[in-house]
């Protein structure tokens, strides 16, 4: 049809762990990330609509994604939030533990600049229990950790951030540079603090790595700010005003604001130093006026401790003794509260784990050893849910029973009878959807509890059947299943609706196994 897209086509594009349309959803995340969030925001209109009318999911994901990215650039916080928690609830649906923890992440820095902490701390915490967790994707796990240490960033819990990008720099070089970068905020709020000793080893630690960029690139405008920053506050004033000046205009023509703010701090603390004083204070005020574009959280306290500075070395009166004395009071309190953020953060971590290891606990208790199928124990609870009227509907019990059982175990011994039902269990397994459970409820006898109607359960427990069927755990012996279906009606309880399908099983068997009737 003319104008439409068949949903039923397949797409003639080879398909990545992206999505087929990735390049669609990259185009939006890079205009999210170069300030033109309003075309982001319209490109990813067009291409969801696309992307869900050919089935993409996994472009969906990442397009929702760079809707959120785009709004949080923008300052539209709350239009941020609410894509998260779409994002989250798509990703728990998925069963996607990296992309809860990704997700988890972005929404913590969404509620740090929303001033949210207690719920910014308890997300991160989540996040870091879950990226704990062993992991074969490596590059989603990357991506998951950049988000943790942006999140613990913008909450300016550096020893957090700077340890994440420490651990991922050591195997990929390009996060090198963050890394230095959260060191030098990290070593100006200690200095600012009294800390000079302290805020010192950090700042020579992020000269080591700028300089080092610098060598191999010396039209590296950022690495050059980043530099010439920590060596003016280290007092190397001369070499940092050179390198200051050279990068200033370059980054401000390319619209790098943030790194244009790093060259003008630089420049003015290296005037200061020099005497300079009118002259550093308008670096102070250029590098303020830059805050309208998109600031981190730390950057406006730092220039205003900065401007402090220069106006007490202009007049030293009363007047500028007060107005230090207030800026640095407010420092302090800034300071007091980044170390109550880290304090909740460990709570909320450490209560997160003590749940997290409660749930472990709780699975083995409802787990079967043999198969790692859910237990007797496990469908008792389903049951008892059942007949308090509080199961999900519509839904299906399947009974799957194996075939002449006994017959394999005394031909071929336990051994082999116990790895044909891991093999079934693995089909089931595999056949399941997040919110379907199945279980081994007692010897050769399996449950499903399927969420869906009669159609769906009928549609699986046939691609169950069939799958067991072309199983080989037997050289020369043919494995298979009868399976009984019965649908959960209104007020029915639990044993009712065990009985129906137990009745439709022993009809399968007696057709003749290997089919399912319900």
């Amino acid at each position: 049809m003319d104008g439409e897209i068949d949903p039923g086509r397949r797409l003639p594009v080879p398909v990545t762990v992206l999505g087929p349309l990735h390049l669609l959803a990259q185009r939006v995340h890079r205009l999210a990330n170069t300030g033109h969030g309003h075309e982001a925001l319209a490109a990813a209109d067009a291409y969801l609509a696309i992307a869900h009318a050919v089935g993409d999911d996994r472009t969906v994901l990442f397009l929702v994604q760079g809707q959120m990215y785009a709004n949080l650039y923008m300052g539209r916080l709350i239009e941020a939030a609410d894509l998260g928690e779409r994002l989250l609830r798509l990703h728990q649906a998925a069963g996607s533990t990296l992309g809860e923890a990704k997700c988890l992440c972005d929404l913590a820095q969404v509620d740090v600049l929303r001033g949210r902490y207690f719920v910014a701390m308890r997300n991160l915490a989540r996040a870091a229990v879950l990226l704990d967790l062993p992991y074969t994707d490596f590059g989603r796990r990357i991506s998951a950790l950049c988000s943790f240490a942006e999140a613990a960033t913008a909450a300016e819990m550096y020893e957090i951030a700077a340890a994440t990008y420490e651990k991922l720099s050591i195997t990929h070089a390009n996060f090198s540079l963050v890394h230095a970068a959260t060191l030098l905020h990290w070593g100006l709020r200690l200095s600012h603090v009294g800390r000079h000793d302290e805020g010192a080893t950090r700042l020579r630690r992020s000269a080591e790595i700028t300089r080092r960029q610098v060598e191999q690139r010396p039209d590296d405008m950022v690495a050059a700010a980043m530099l010439a920053l920590a060596l003016a506050k280290l007092g190397d004033v001369v070499p940092a005003e050179k390198l200051a000046r050279e990068a200033v205009m370059p980054l401000r023509q390319s619209e790098n604001f943030r790194y244009a703010r790093m060259a003008h701090l630089a420049l003015g603390i290296s005037l200061r130093a020099q005497g300079a004083l009118a002259e550093a204070r308008t670096e102070f005020v250029a590098a303020r006026e830059l805050c309208a574009f998109g600031p981190r959280p730390d950057e406006k306290p730092v220039i205003r401790f900065e401007m402090a500075l220069t106006a007490l070395a202009i007049e030293d009166g009363q007047a500028g003794r007060d107005l230090f004395e207030a800026v640095e009071g407010q420092t302090r309190e800034l300071w007091r509260l980044r170390m109550q953020r880290l304090a909740m953060l460990r709570q909320a971590r450490q209560r997160e784990e003590s749940e997290a290891a409660l749930e472990r606990a709780e699975r083995e208790v409802l787990r079967d050893p043999l198969t790692g199928l859910d237990n007797r124990r496990r469908f008792d609870l389903l049951m008892d849910r059942i007949d308090r009227g509080l199961a999900a509907t519509p839904m299906v019990l399947l009974i799957v029973d194996v075939d002449h059982f006994k017959a394999i175990n005394d031909a071929y011994s336990h051994a082999t009878g116990d790895r044909a039902l891991r093999e079934v269990a693995r089909i089931l397994r595999a056949h399941c959807r997040t919110e379907d459970v199945p279980v081994r409820y007692a010897g050769d006898e399996f449950t499903v509890f399927l969420q869906g109607d009669l159609a769906v359960g009928r549609e699986v427990a046939e691609r169950i059947r069939a799958a067991v069927a072309r199983t080989d755990i037997v050289p020369g012996v043919r494995l298979t299943v009868s399976v009984g279906l019965a649908v959960l009606g209104e007020g029915m309880s639990g044993e009712t609706l065990f009985r129906e399908a137990d009745d439709r099983l022993y009809a399968a068997k007696w057709s003749g196994r290997n089919t399912i009737s319900s």
